[in-house]
């Protein structure tokens, strides 16, 4: 196969790692505002939980399966470009809103732009790296979740931190504007930048490495995997059920530091934030060495096989964080949560291209983050929210809220994907 120049290829995964970087500050900004937006509004955790999750997911997920196949047929770089561009604009209308339906709907249209990102990203990455490499190209693309959630805590504390010294005060801002609100429009402009970069981003071809038709349709595709669905069903299966835990952690572990151990959001966004960046970080790239290294040893289901590892070391963590009588105790144990759970995105889903045809791994990718975003974006947070507001009924009954949800998701995620490592390897044997 032949791949475009290193050059075109690194400036193009470049240009990937920033939207999708803004993807995650501007559809997780949202998780440091709890206390403001639900004291304006007059919610309850479950409400936010579905501003949060539901309202972003719904057409996200619907979405992603028709832009995937878009992908598969049309310019790349364009979806890419259009979806920015869209799910900027929604972010700063989500600072326009003043009641929780109009809030809900600007969400809605955040999703629908982010929804032509991932696909595309991924069927790009492919066709711009040779398979020896495309483990480090998606770990470096999955970057994005580490730094812009990171990003999102931090950016959100500064920004209410600002306006509260009056740093921010030279902007000139209509008035009667809550920080919360002025917080969106903040975050959303940068991507009308972003998006003129994928004018210069090239369009490789596209890479077979069989006889494959081109342009597949979804019902083409949807046989592909029925064929192999063991095989998916322990891969997607493991990282939808991850998936849930690790939005719910990521959704509500700033609160967790506000109510149960006294800290302002703005306290928690800053100690939160670097935490996140930078054990996220390092969790992508460990992964994708030791993928290589898996591989190297004649592991060929290197990939799924560290999404086993990883979930099955997080388990025990990820319960008895929130349960830990001090801060201090639950950032410490927050850190593995951060680094076990970031580190299995990567490779999964560089596993996942690896038992696709070329030409069906737009459509198969976007297939995929439906399941897992379908559980985790749309559950995560709300699975927690439910438990905390139906079955303790007490906002302090957090900690216990997020125990439950790790003890359930985290260990049915490992032996779901262990499950699936046999049939992993047949589906490999069969594609290459």
């Amino acid at each position: 196969m032949n791949n475009p120049p290193p050059r075109l290829a690194l400036f193009s995964l470049a240009c990937l790692l920033f939207a999708y970087i803004l993807s995650f500050v501007d559809r997780n900004v949202l998780a440091v505002l709890v206390g403001p937006v639900r004291h304006s509004l007059g919610i309850s955790d479950f409400e936010f939980s579905l501003l949060h999750g539901w309202a972003f997911t719904l057409f996200y997920v619907i979405l992603g399966i028709p832009i995937g196949w878009l992908a598969d047929h049309w310019d790349r770089r364009r979806i890419i470009a259009i979806g920015v561009f869209l799910w900027s604009l929604m972010t700063g209308l989500c600072g326009l809103a003043e009641s929780f339906a109009g809030l809900f709907i600007a969400r809605i249209g955040v999703g629908i732009g982010e929804a032509a990102l991932s696909p595309a990203a991924y069927s790009l990455l492919s066709d711009l790296f040779p398979a020896r490499r495309l483990q480090w190209a998606t770990s470096i693309f999955a970057l994005g979740i580490p730094l812009g959630t990171g990003a999102s805590y931090l950016l959100g504390a500064w920004i209410q931190e600002a306006f509260r010294t009056g740093a921010l005060d030279f902007l000139s801002l209509p008035a009667g504007m809550a920080v919360w609100q002025i917080t969106f429009v903040l975050v959303g402009a940068p991507g009308l930048l972003i998006a003129a970069l994928f004018c210069f981003v090239p369009e490789p071809p596209r890479q077979t490495r069989k006889n494959v038709e081109a342009a597949p349709s979804l019902r083409e595709t949807l046989g592909h995997i029925g064929a192999h669905w063991r095989a998916y069903l322990g891969l997607v299966g493991g990282v939808a059920l991850l998936s849930i835990a690790n939005y719910g952690f990521m959704a509500w572990f700033p609160s967790l530091l506000v109510r149960s151990h006294g800290w302002t959001l703005a306290e928690a966004g800053k100690a939160f934030g670097p935490l996140f960046a930078i054990a996220g970080t390092l969790a992508l790239l460990v992964s994708a060495a030791g993928a290589g290294w898996l591989r190297e040893r004649g592991y060929t289901d290197a990939n799924p096989r560290l999404l086993v590892l990883f979930t099955a070391a997080l388990a025990l963590p990820a319960i008895v964080m929130p349960l830990m009588p001090t801060a201090g105790g639950a950032l410490a144990l927050a850190t593995l949560v951060i680094f076990f759970g970031q580190g299995t995105f990567g490779v999964a889903m560089a596993g996942l291209q690896l038992i696709t045809p070329n030409r069906m791994r737009a459509q198969t990718s976007a297939i995929a983050l439906f399941c897992s975003n379908l559980f985790g974006l749309g559950l995560g947070a709300t699975f927690v929210a439910l438990l905390t507001d139906f079955l303790f009924h007490d906002d302090t009954a957090l900690r216990y809220s997020m125990a439950l949800v790790s003890g359930l998701c985290y260990p049915l995620s490992a032996a779901l994907a262990a499950w699936g490592l046999p049939h992993y390897r047949r589906a490999l044997r069969e594609e290459t």
